[in-house]
């Protein structure tokens, strides 16, 4: 399925956290946290103006970016789970 988000939205995947610790002991499911990285897979054009200019965003498809805790949108395509947040939702981006 294609999907485009609109205005300032993005589309992203989240990246799975590992789920066994520095020391070797293993994470049940239900004790892990949601993770705060993510991978970009789309996003929109960008944020209209009040001058009716269009502000490109600054994010592109293939980011990896940290996001916060509980911003966003759960949404499934295809059988896996994605989040839709606005740009402002982004709080940085890793590179390297």
């Amino acid at each position: 399925m294609n999907i485009r988000p609109l205005h300032d939205r993005i589309l992203a995947k989240r990246v799975p956290e590992v789920a066994k610790t520095t020391g070797g002991l293993f994470i049940p499911d239900n004790a892990k946290e949601k993770p705060l990285e993510a991978i970009v897979v789309t996003v929109g054009a960008g944020k209209r103006l009040e001058n009716g200019k269009i502000q490109p965003i600054e994010i592109k498809a293939g980011d990896r970016v940290l996001i916060g805790k509980y911003s966003g949108s759960e949404i499934k395509l295809d059988g896996a789970d994605h989040i839709i947040l606005g740009e402002d939702d982004v709080l940085a981006v890793l590179e390297g």
